[in-house]
């Protein structure tokens, strides 16, 4: 995939950030990185097989997200209303 299209398919991450994520996957064997000798030159990322060895573990990951998430927004509801409670403390 060229970086061109990850960019459009997360639009929320900023350029920098999704360079700087690509390049620690890249250093630890989890993409590949090639240069495309095409005009305008391309780089385009692939994954590597190390990669396909995180799938069980993410998937399991986003299973307990899935399963827990009820719970996971009831602690961030209540640490917002800590925040935001008569007692809060207010930025300096």
């Amino acid at each position: 995939m060229r970086f061109s299209e990850l960019r459009r398919s997360i639009p929320a991450v900023t350029q920098k950030s999704l360079t700087a994520t690509l390049r620690r996957l890249e250093r630890n064997g989890i993409i590949r990185r090639v240069l495309l000798t095409t005009r305008p030159v391309a780089v385009e990322y692939s994954i590597t097989p190390l990669d396909k060895t995180l799938r069980p573990p993410v998937e399991v990951m986003l299973d307990w997200v899935a399963e827990q998430m009820p719970l996971i927004e009831q602690a961030r509801r209540r640490y917002d209303d800590e925040l935001d409670g008569p007692d809060a403390k207010q930025p300096c």
